[in-house]
């Protein structure tokens, strides 16, 4: 089995924000299309109800067409859970776990059969989008499991669900058999030894390349209780409200200002910023570069 190679497309909220250049297609070893990884929450680039981690019946299903619409796409986002935190949570606000019968280098998936009715695997197939949100793009891979479909890795481990988790919050997956935990943004075991773990800083790389739109949600944490709007583009952007937002999902490094047309205190952030007051910026952005 192999892991996957996926393409990039950064994505603000469609409605608040010009709609960015489509992604470039990948071709994944698994050979089965190109998936986008787009900056924000589902909710933020308004995915369609009943689809992705919001299908009903979503996983085990035999259905073909509720198995397509339900791996349309999927979500990834550093959150809280329990006692877990950071712990990655779906669209559905449902706990991530990873299994230590698995490996990440190379990427392996161990939990077939009756396993996974109870740890149901998090499967995408071609054309699927992944949101992220917290969860660094240069984390997250695909694996080609024994009977061809692809499930979705983090730091090189296969992720899943738990069965018995029916709401957000529910981490009764973490710790079963000693083998099974929530999976961190970067791939580790939460809540172990009572440690928080945090993406590593990310290295000059692509992770560190422009952006060209980003998400500002107005909660910390990338909440999607309270609303959201995207900017994109090139060169200086104004946001549609401004002093109101409280963390942001870009796909690269953004230049944030204090004021419109790019004014005023102005900080470049790469990435992700889960809390803005960490950063001196909550409740202060106005414009934004791009490039």
């Amino acid at each position: 089995m192999t892991a996957g190679t996926l393409a990039l497309a950064a994505c603000g909220s469609p409605a608040s924000a010009p709609s960015p250049a489509a992604p470039a297609p990948a071709q994944t070893e698994a050979g089965d299309g190109p998936l986008a990884l787009l900056a924000g929450t589902a909710k933020a680039n308004d995915a369609q109800p009943k689809t992705g981690d919001w299908a009903t019946g979503s996983d085990g299903t035999s259905n073909t067409a509720e198995q397509t619409t339900a791996r349309k796409w999927v979500q990834l986002k550093a959150s809280e859970a329990g006692e877990l935190n950071p712990v990655v949570v779906n669209g559905a606000g449902l706990t991530l776990y990873r299994f230590d019968k698995d490996t990440a280098k190379p990427s392996k998936s161990t939990c077939e059969g009756e396993c996974a009715k109870t740890w149901p695997p998090v499967l995408v197939t071609g054309g699927s989008k992944i949101f992220l949100a917290g969860v660094k793009k240069s984390a997250v891979g695909t694996v080609e499991r024994s009977d061809g479909t692809r499930q979705v890795t983090i730091a090189g481990w296969p992720v899943y669900r738990f069965a018995k988790d029916t709401g957000p919050g529910d981490t009764k997956g973490q710790g079963v058999g000693g083998t099974w935990f929530g999976v961190t943004p970067n791939g580790e075991k939460a809540g172990q030894d009572g440690s928080v773990a945090v993406p590593p800083k990310t290295p000059p790389s692509e992770e560190q390349r422009p952006a060209t739109s980003a998400v500002l949600f107005d909660g910390k944490n990338f909440s999607d209780n309270e609303p959201s709007q995207g900017v994109a583009g090139n060169g200086c952007k104004n946001v549609t409200r401004p002093g109101v937002a409280s963390s942001i999902a870009a796909s690269g490094s953004v230049k944030i200002w204090s004021e419109k047309d790019c004014k005023g205190k102005s900080l470049v952030v790469d990435g992700d910023v889960a809390d803005l007051a960490k950063v001196g910026f909550d409740n202060a952005v106005a414009s934004v570069f791009f490039g």
